[in-house]
């Protein structure tokens, strides 16, 4: 699902980044991509992917 239509940037694309750089916040996500600097629609949903991402890999490493 596209989150941020400006610059094509989909939720599998911010789970990457969660997972692979560590992004915790919107201002993190903007330091791995481009998002949010230009009508700025997106920002409430890419953090729900931020957050929502955390969790499911919180929720998962207490598993093991």
């Amino acid at each position: 699902m596209f989150v941020c239509m400006c610059y094509g940037i989909t939720d599998k694309q911010i789970k990457n980044a969660v997972e692979t750089h560590g992004v915790g916040n919107i201002r993190e996500l903007k330091n791995v991509m481009a998002l949010g600097s230009q009508c700025g629609k997106c920002i409430e949903l890419a953090q729900q992917v931020i957050d929502n991402t955390i969790m499911d890999e919180t929720l998962f490493s207490d598993a093991g």
